[in-house]
């Protein structure tokens, strides 16, 4: 095959959603034997397109060819004849049945007599896909759903890399990932590009848009705005073909120091994967909470959001004691909670914007305590969304219907609806672009200026250190310090979270 020859080539690409266009006339070409990155703000159609590269949505027009060939794909089972195998953002397994299975799904299972399943084979064959991304801690046989979800990501990645593909299509495949795993799959894309197939690779983290892709395709307002090799782009640049003007600074400036006085307090708090913590948390103030996967940082979240057994210690909001049975209570108390996990954790995916973001504040939203009224709903719905910059058609759009970032900013809005005393966010801006990022760290912001305190547990580790002021360091179940953000280098806040450094004590 000629090198000038495109691998993927889809052009005048072409999708509307109730009248309301999702891609116009967009365009995209991916060459043999390269990393392309498809980037763009939430809601630029980056989701849509790859929905109708998969078969999962048919395109109002579009022009796709496959090596040179013009082709159709409406099905999945058609793109995946034409050598695509796609991950998309979102948790699409089955908790319930094994890790093999979920690697084989859509397969053919290997079979004894030509009528039984072999499942020591099943076992086998999955384990090699997942050898390929040197992965030797997960068993096959067990169930998905008691792994982590980092490595359930994992798995879903070693099945799409199952067989010998044309193209392999990611969608932010690193959002669960701990640093070393991302490592990993990095190693394995730069393989697949060197063996001559090509990687589609989404993502929002632009560091890694930079030191692993080739070329890029920008994508605003469903139209194709720019398409090239990186060698001469900056990070800077990029931004600004993504939002359409340049961003001066990535994180918004605190208008006040935290305040003396103490809005939350744990003292020797412990649950099951907590050792006692204890810390306090000031009028105003942001406290990061790093470490590396599996340190407790869910754990503690949980806790504190009534949302999994305190075994010991106690809590106090505003200088009262703090005992939420449920999460219910928590946001009772004006404790309000981001999570990790959007689609099974932070929305009613059928059902409208509204109807999510008042969905903690019923009692307040309604008349006298007890009737409820859509109109009323939907005006407050639509006031927050225009805060947060939501992109969509209106408060009763379904939530399903939106992009994976217009989606958190959702889950963002109920959060912060009931003016919180204190908001405990998890992976906030994951999957969320530059734009939205900003937009977000501005609300928390707003909030803190008004004496909400904040806790933040991220993997980002530049967001940890622009947005806290403290930052607590966790290892197995511990808090081990907690330092200044001020300053703060992301090697300093590495080595911390390893343990290999120490001292360094607001």
């Amino acid at each position: 095959m000629a090198p000038s020859v495109p691998l993927l080539s889809a052009t005048s690409v072409t999708k509307a959603y109730a009248g309301v266009p999702a891609l116009s006339g967009a365009s995209l070409v991916v060459a043999p034997g390269e990393i392309h990155a498809l980037m763009g703000e939430n809601g630029a159609g980056k989701s849509t397109l790859i929905k109708i590269l998969a078969g999962v949505v048919a395109a109002d027009t579009a022009e796709i060819t496959v090596n040179g060939e013009r082709v159709s794909i409406d099905s999945t089972k058609a793109a995946y004849r034409l050598g695509l195998r796609f991950i998309h953002q979102e948790f699409n397994v089955v908790p319930t049945l094994s890790v093999a299975e979920n690697i084989f799904m859509g397969r053919r299972y290997p079979r004894r007599a030509g009528l039984l399943v072999d499942w020591a084979e099943l076992n086998r064959e999955a384990q090699r896909a997942l050898d390929r991304l040197g992965i030797d801690h997960i068993d096959p046989s067990q169930n998905l759903g008691a792994l982590s979800l980092g490595d359930q990501m994992l798995v879903r990645i070693s099945a799409a890399l199952l067989d010998d593909a044309k193209l392999y299509v990611m969608d932010e495949p690193t959002a669960a990932l701990t640093r070393d795993e991302s490592e990993r799959l990095f190693r394995v894309l730069r393989e697949i590009r060197a063996s001559g197939s090509s990687v589609l690779y989404v993502s929002h983290r632009l560091d890694e848009i930079m030191a692993l892709c080739d070329k890029a395709t920008v994508l605003r307002d469903g139209r194709s705005i720019d398409s090239g090799a990186l060698t001469n782009i900056t990070h800077d640049d990029l931004v600004a073909l993504m939002i359409g003007r340049k961003v001066e600074e990535a994180y918004p400036k605190a208008t006040a120091k935290p305040r003396e006085t103490t809005v939350f307090a744990a003292s020797r708090l412990a649950t099951v994967g907590l050792n006692p913590v204890s810390f306090s948390l000031r009028e105003g103030e942001v406290l990061g909470i790093a470490g590396l996967s599996g340190s407790g940082q869910a754990e503690l979240i949980r806790s504190i959001f009534g949302d999994a057994k305190v075994t010991a210690g106690t809590m106090t909001l505003s200088g009262a004691p703090y005992t939420p049975s449920t999460p219910a209570a928590a946001w009772q108390s004006r404790v309000a909670y981001v999570p990790r996990e959007r689609r099974a954790e932070g929305l009613v995916m059928r059902r409208p914007i509204f109807e999510n973001i008042t969905l903690a504040h019923l009692k307040r939203q309604s008349r006298a305590g007890t009737w409820l009224t859509p109109n009323r709903e939907k005006r407050f719905a639509a006031e927050l969304g225009a805060n947060m910059r939501l992109k969509a058609v209106g408060p009763a759009q379904d939530v399903l219907e939106l992009s994976g970032g217009n989606q958190q900013k959702v889950v963002f809005a109920k959060a912060v609806a009931g003016n919180p005393r204190l908001l405990l966010l998890e992976e906030p801006t994951r999957g969320v672009d530059v734009g939205a990022k900003y937009d977000i760290y501005s609300i928390v912001r707003e909030l803190t200026a008004k004496g909400a305190a904040v806790i933040l547990v991220s993997s980002d580790l530049p967001e940890l250190i622009g947005i806290s002021d403290r930052i607590a360091v966790m290892r197995q179940g511990e808090i081990t310090t907690i330092v200044d953000a001020a300053g703060l280098r992301e090697d300093d806040l590495i080595n911390l979270c390893y343990g290999r450094a120490t001292g360094m004590v607001a």
